[in-house]
């Protein structure tokens, strides 16, 4: 259960109301970020601008790395939601439920490949408290993806670490989109 009660449709504005009717349809119910973030007129329209722009981008990287970078950053900070729904959209994607319940031991798995773990271990090394990126790390990436795949990475590991820390900080729990098994929230080391 959410920290700050999810808005229900008949106390939001009918642009609001076409958004969620949209939600539903595209994934069954509404979205639970979304119905927190229509307390705050901003903050649910700046989140909806971005998470649009975010599907329309033009991608550099290939998806299966935005997708595992993306889940990196949700199991290590530890979002129930935010593991749910974006193991829900790597499966979509076409990632394999192996390679998904893979990623928090992507550094020992045969499942990944160099550049793939290398990804990873950015998105470890940017969430960490305080980061821990290195000259080294950011050059090899670059070899890897150019300067585009690099800023589109970054960009990317940025943005999930702000959704999975305004989710967990206000208690948004999964929704249910993914098998227990496939978006269990990995122990704690």
């Amino acid at each position: 259960m959410p920290r700050v009660s999810a808005l229900p449709a008949e106390r939001v504005s009918r642009v609001k109301r076409a958004l969620y009717r949209m939600s539903r349809r595209k994934f069954g119910e509404v979205l639970q970020p979304m119905q927190v973030w229509a307390h705050h007129g901003g903050v649910f329209w700046t989140s909806m601008l971005g998470e649009l722009g975010n599907a329309r981008m033009r991608a550099v990287l290939p998806v299966e790395v935005k997708d595992l970078v993306v889940h990196r950053v949700s199991v290590l900070i530890g979002c129930p939601w935010c593991i749910d729904f974006g193991a829900m959209e790597s499966l979509h994607a076409g990632l394999t439920p192996e390679r998904v319940m893979a990623v928090p031991d992507y550094a020992d798995s045969p499942l990944f490949t160099a550049a793939e773990k290398a990804a990873m271990a950015y998105a470890d090394a940017m969430t960490a408290q305080p980061p821990r990126v290195t000259d080294e790390q950011v050059a090899a990436l670059r070899r890897t993806w150019g300067d585009a795949g690099l800023v589109e990475l970054t960009y990317h590991v940025a943005v999930e670490n702000q959704r999975s820390r305004f989710n967990h900080a206000l208690g948004i729990t999964a929704q249910g989109f993914t098998d227990q098994e496939v978006c269990a929230l990995p122990p704690v080391r």
